[in-house]
């Protein structure tokens, strides 16, 4: 298996898949998950004739359970270990969830900084903040957040089976079809992952307010939302953020879910296809 160890010591893991004179995709997972999250995207990229590279986050999957850094700027410097070691340029840059924040403040402070970034996709993700603020009064309470943490240090199992198998993907709907591989895949992937690095993202996740690296970002960016997010509700999300890029487009899918890029990858992998391509 494939490491870089960062300034700190840890081991981030990560996959490289593809011919190395390519244009490279990096794949940024959401919480609790690891690379392993972006196998669907990661194939039909590499089928389309592009390199490939996702790894896992500090604390999750395979990368070192240290204590410490589950936050933003950790994140974001462990993504940038990972391409000066591989040595990525040109690179589009897409993350889900967390892993779009993780994206939002990689692109701001690592990535255009060093001109290794060509274009990025936000995909249900994060930024700018999902914590109910003074500045975004349309967030989430702190209750919400609270009752994570209390699910992860009570009963990390459950919470995940519960959260898999309902609001995640949607299968809580009527008309919902459940895959319930899908449920046990996000189920194997968190509990790969350590408790304290989970316990911990979740403050990274919810209360990182991203404005100001939104701003700073001004290569392409596109931000996809489903408005059936039941995660990362739509309205202080993908609307606000989209508002806050330089050169960002948005693009909005009227029913999907939170984890819409499993359950509905037929539809998404075209358009981010056709928005690197573009």
């Amino acid at each position: 298996m494939s490491y870089v160890t960062t300034e700190d010591g840890t081991e981030i893991f990560f996959k490289d898949w593809g011919p190395k004179d390519a244009q490279p995709i990096m794949f940024h997972h959401g919480w609790p998950l690891s690379s392993d999250d972006w196998d669907t995207q990661m194939l039909f990229f590499l089928l389309n004739g592009y390199r490939v590279i996702a790894h896992d986050r500090r604390g999750h999957g395979r990368s070192s359970q240290v204590s410490e850094g589950h936050d933003m700027d950790h994140y974001a410097a462990d993504a940038f270990a990972v391409v000066e070691h591989l040595d990525l340029r040109n690179a589009v840059h897409i993350g889900h969830s967390t892993g779009g924040g993780e994206v939002a403040r990689y692109v701001a402070r690592h990535g255009e900084p060093a001109g290794r970034v060509a274009k990025a996709v936000l995909v249900s993700a994060v930024p700018p903040i999902m914590l109910k603020t003074d500045a975004y009064p349309g967030g989430l309470p702190i209750d919400v957040f609270d009752g994570f943490r209390k699910g992860v240090a009570e009963n990390r199992a459950q919470l995940f089976l519960d959260v898999a198998s309902g609001p995640f993907y949607g299968f809580n709907r009527e008309s919902a079809k459940v895959y319930p591989g899908v449920v046990q895949n996000w189920w194997r992937q968190g509990m790969m992952g350590s408790a304290k690095a989970h316990y911990d993202g979740i403050r990274a996740f919810s209360e990182t307010d991203q404005t100001e690296d939104l701003k700073a970002i001004s290569v392409p960016t596109l931000v996809m939302h489903g408005d059936d997010d039941q995660i990362v509700p739509i309205a202080n999300s993908a609307l606000l953020s989209s508002k806050l890029l330089q050169n960002g487009t948005l693009k909005v899918y009227e029913g999907f879910p939170h984890g819409m890029l499993s359950t509905h990858a037929d539809v998404i992998n075209p358009d981010l296809l056709a928005f690197i391509r573009g």
